[in-house]
């Protein structure tokens, strides 16, 4: 399993290759994610408040992956049957360029070289994607083991979207939460979990 920053999310048809904006690789919360989960994986208290500000940003690629495989020591079997899935989405997109009436067949075979090019790009982006998401579930699982109501982080824009998908993941376990910003002392992102 290999973990690596790919680009942004690629647009792909008969004319060439284009990046969308605001569509980063998810290599880029990775970092962000496993500090967090760092950050609640420890014994807790009963009635205590526990914050965490500082970001380790030292994490290398293959220590991001041995910290989430000693949570989930199958992790790497599961991530290779979700690419294998990937990859098979990947040669319905060719196929379905292929069936495309509006186009000539130079522009078809145009568009799926261009898909074949990108191939690998858009591989590496989903595997990135898979690892982020389950970094994400593990930390739900210790927030609902532990009955964590409240997570704190500096106030950024990589915090805030790792918070909001916390926060779609918990609602999918039917816990609601409130995402706030707190900038009394300093400016923080504050996600409170309504859980028992």
């Amino acid at each position: 399993m290999t973990l690596k920053y790919a680009g942004l999310k690629p647009m792909i048809d008969q004319h060439g290759v284009h990046f969308k904006d605001g569509k980063d690789d998810k290599f880029s919360y990775l970092i962000y994610a496993i500090d967090i989960l760092k950050a609640i994986d420890h014994p807790y208290q009963k009635k205590m408040k526990y914050s965490h500000n500082i970001i380790n940003d030292n994490y290398k690629p293959q220590e991001i992956i041995n910290i989430l495989l000693s949570y989930h020591p199958n992790l790497e079997k599961t991530m290779n049957q979700e690419i294998v899935s990937y990859k098979t989405h990947l040669d319905s997109e060719e196929e379905h360029v292929n069936n495309l009436v509006n186009l000539t067949d130079i522009e078809k075979k145009t568009f799926i070289n261009n898909l074949k090019i990108m191939r690998n790009y858009k591989i590496q982006r989903a595997k990135n994607k898979i690892f982020y998401f389950h970094c994400i579930e593990t930390i739900v699982e210790i927030i609902l083991s532990n009955k964590i109501k409240e997570i704190d982080t500096p106030f950024n824009e990589r915090f805030w979207h790792i918070l909001q998908t916390i926060q779609g993941v918990l609602s999918k376990h039917r816990i609601s939460s409130d995402l706030k910003i707190d900038n009394k002392d300093e400016i923080k992102a504050m996600l409170f979990i309504n859980i028992y």
